[in-house]
């Protein structure tokens, strides 16, 4: 087997005023954190001991993820429904309070801007729980463009995420049994110290969970470690969204595996693009022209016959024999589950059928692989 280099460590963060830091951030340092990134202008772990323990202890324990990263854009007025809708391909007509729905943001040329999860607060409420972009902008251009009745502004909401197969044990000993009782892409108001906060079961993991929308910062350190103290009997540990985990269980980043240069429909997202419903939103006639011409390319899985020892920092050209080009790696792990290398990438569409045999460009340079399914079991 050919051997692989290891690549230099990545230099750290400096941090600034500019990248905020978040009301757990003092806990999190307090519990060993090793790395950080920076999402939506605001401090994200992404390491604690390393990134195969971390996974290890997710799959198998509980943790506690300072997600506060997760910004909230709040939609409120008598136009907040239509200005949501406008943004998403999903139709959201009958959305009902309590209720959490994955919504592509799509803009008129058919590219995703963004793909959060939306809960509606109240027929004139909404919270879009973004990925990692500047979707407040948008959507304020979007309420001036349509002159809607609308306030557009981020709240002070800073979620903390309880993720793994004992998450929900914990949870029960922080707001009683009752919590065992909310559905998945639900939310429910749950009491803490006399204040009703919103909790969901969700979370960027394939483990299990809750989301806690924290809206009073004050009651932060309390809430941490409150959940701390319960979690002691099920091993807990401060965590963070996981890279092996998150490429294993495909769920795709944006900003790095779906961009405004990709459709929905590329991302595997057909389901959430409801052309039939009787909607209003500003991507509907670039997606139909799309579904009209058939999908030219889509994301896929690549599974390696090896482990390369790195991540993916920026996107690897992927070949076919004959080095013709034919997509983009943009994600990737040594997987512990498959014991190789496992990718995410945009492949186009005559090279899509499983087990067909591809060539990726790496650091360490060409690299066989096979495309495989997507998501990928």
């Amino acid at each position: 087997m050919t051997s692989i280099p290891v690549l230099s460590p990545l230099p750290t963060l400096s941090p600034t005023t500019r990248v905020r830091r978040t009301p757990f951030s003092d806990r999190v340092e307090a519990c060993g954190v090793t790395a950080y990134t920076v999402y939506n202008h605001m401090l994200l772990a992404t390491v604690f001991r390393s990134v195969e323990e971390d996974y290890r202890h997710l799959c198998e324990a509980v943790q506690v993820w300072d997600v506060s990263c997760e910004r909230q854009v709040e939609i409120k007025g008598p136009d907040a429904a239509c200005l949501t809708q406008l943004m998403t391909c999903r139709d959201l007509s009958k959305a009902k309070y309590g209720q959490c729905f994955y919504a592509p943001l799509v803009d008129e040329d058919g590219g995703m801007v963004n793909d959060p999860i939306i809960l509606k607060l109240a027929e004139d409420r909404f919270w879009l729980s973004i990925a990692d972009s500047d979707v407040m902008l948008w959507a304020k251009g979007l309420a001036r463009g349509y002159n809607l009745d609308v306030k557009v502004f981020e709240p002070d909401v800073y979620p903390l995420a309880v993720q793994g197969p004992k998450a929900e044990e914990v949870m029960a000993e922080v707001f009683g049994n009752k919590v065992r009782d909310i559905r998945f892409f639900r939310f429910e108001k749950m009491a803490f110290e006399g204040h009703d906060m919103v909790v969901a079961r969700s979370g960027w993991s394939k483990q299990g969970g809750f989301e806690i929308y924290i809206d009073r910062q004050e009651l932060a350190l309390q809430l941490w470690d409150q959940i701390w103290a319960a979690g002691q009997a099920f091993d807990i540990r401060a965590g963070c969204p996981n890279a092996i985990e998150r490429v294993e269980g495909s769920l795709l980043s944006y900003g790095n595996d779906m961009t405004m240069g990709t459709s929905p429909f590329e991302c595997g997202l057909e389901k959430y693009v409801n052309l039939e419903a009787d909607i209003d939103f500003v991507a509907r006639d670039a997606l139909q022209k799309e579904k009209d011409q058939g999908l030219q390319r889509k994301v896929c899985h690549l599974l390696f016959s090896e482990n390369l020892n790195t991540g993916v920092f920026e996107s690897w050209s992927v070949f076919d024999k004959a080095e013709q080009q034919i997509g983009k790696l943009t994600s990737g792990c040594d997987s512990i589950r498959h014991g190789a290398f496992l990718a995410i990438a945009t492949i186009a569409k005559e090279y899509w059928q499983n087990n067909e045999t591809v060539f990726v460009q790496t650091p360490f340079g060409s690299r066989e692989a096979r495309i495989a399914s997507f998501p990928m079991e």
